[in-house]
């Protein structure tokens, strides 16, 4: 079952050391997407601009600076209020935007009782995908059978031993040339 954590605010866009303009904004959590943060700018407009980037970085950019590149989150404070700033960079510019410390931090506290650090994996089923996708008969007919500890046999071509392949020299992407025998 998916879970979605939603949060309107409303952010800052900084335009200079004096001067910035209100954004709506809404940040979005899906625990079908455990691993990324969405961020949706001016909800309500003909032309919504959509961030996505990892939830880690936003959960660490609430403490400290953190990110390179197209994205970068850190605390701070501005006017006497703790803000953490967003900085965006894409080929169409670059955006500075404030949001209140209090109310991301609120927000992340729920997207990480939804999925705690740790439990992405979990919550996509990668596990279970993968063992059903091991366990299918190549012809897509359904899982092949299994021993007592779950593992499908082993079937079709194998690789020659070392011995078989001539038994001299080293195995190719061995730097030294050393091998085990």
């Amino acid at each position: 079952m998916q879970t979605v954590v939603e949060r309107d605010l409303e952010m800052r866009l900084v335009l200079s050391t004096e001067r910035s303009v209100p954004v709506p904004a809404r940040l979005i959590y899906r625990s079908d997407d455990p691993y990324a943060v969405h961020i949706t700018f001016h909800i309500g407009s003909a032309s919504p601009v959509h961030w996505t980037f990892a939830r880690e970085l936003f959960v660490e950019g609430v403490f400290r600076p953190c990110g390179h590149g197209d994205v970068r989150v850190w605390p701070t404070r501005v006017d006497g209020r703790n803000v953490v700033c967003t900085a965006l960079s894409s080929p169409d510019g670059d955006a500075l935007l404030e949001a209140p410390s209090s109310a991301v931090s609120a927000w992340l506290e729920r997207t990480l009782r939804v999925v705690p650090p740790g439990g992405e994996a979990e919550a996509l089923g990668l596990d279970e995908k993968l063992h059903a996708l091991l366990n299918t008969v190549p012809d897509g007919s359904g899982p092949e059978e299994t021993d007592a500890s779950g593992a499908a046999p082993l079937s079709g071509p194998t690789l020659p031993d070392r011995a078989e392949a001539g038994g001299r020299g080293a195995w190719p992407g061995d730097e030294d040339g050393e091998h085990a025998s």
